[in-house]
């Protein structure tokens, strides 16, 4: 079945080549596509309110937009659709900025400057639970969780837990030290010579026993708890 895209991008420009892009790639489908993120709420109360519920699977938002910014409107979104997949795609690489996105609730975090192969690629696996992040934005999380101070910026975000025996496998470890270190599904199956979707499968082992829901999640866990 095909991914049905909603985008969420106040420049006129790139949200054509964006609509051009999943109209014509097999796999995927514009679900919508709007300007600003209030028109994007507009829509989905209208649909709403007439006890519809959009098609979309996975919303692409930008982070600057006009009036209700793009971390807003994942707020909104995850709080209307809970099961939406929220993926920011954007020119900001402050570190700030992305921890922000990713504890409101965003599942993954990619920069416009990614070629169109890699960004069809790092949806294909939201699809399947996985959570994108580029690899300068990937880097950029885990220095900022390395240097968790409660003073630091990630200490404003996230709070330290308990360790707890997790009962992870030598494969599920191996993939959670392979994400630590920002690599994507296809570097992890081609480090440890196993499918994509032997490392879906593990990942989602690793999910369940670190009871997360993202990669960016998974990370912080292990950085903070040293399981990898």
């Amino acid at each position: 079945m095909d991914l049905s895209v909603v985008i969420i991008e106040d420049d006129p420009r790139y949200r054509h080549s964006l609509e051009t892009l999943f109209t014509n790639t097999p796999g995927f489908r514009l679900g919508a596509s709007f300007g600003s993120a209030y028109a994007m709420l507009q829509d989905l109360e209208n649909l709403q309110r007439a006890g519809r519920e959009p098609s979309w699977q996975l919303a692409l938002v930008d982070v600057e937009l006009p009036g209700i910014n793009g971390i807003e409107a994942t707020r909104h979104l995850k709080k209307h659709l809970p099961a939406l997949t929220v993926v920011m795609l954007t020119v900001f690489e402050e570190p700030a900025l992305i921890l922000e996105a990713i504890t409101s609730g965003a599942d993954g975090y990619l920069l416009k400057k990614t070629p169109a192969p890699e960004l069809l690629t790092q949806l294909k696996e939201t699809a399947s639970g996985g959570s994108p992040l580029t690899p300068d934005v990937a880097r950029t999380v885990l220095s900022l969780l390395r240097a968790n101070t409660p003073k630091g910026i990630a200490g404003k975000f996230f709070n330290s837990a308990s360790p707890t025996k997790l009962n992870l496998t030598e494969r599920e470890h191996a993939v959670l030290q392979s994400l630590v270190k920002g690599h994507s599904y296809k570097q992890v199956a081609s480090k440890l010579n196993i499918s994509i979707d032997t490392v879906r499968t593990h990942i989602r082992a690793v999910y369940r026993k670190l009871q997360v829901h993202s990669v960016a999640e998974a990370v912080a866990r292990a950085i903070r708890e040293k399981i990898a």
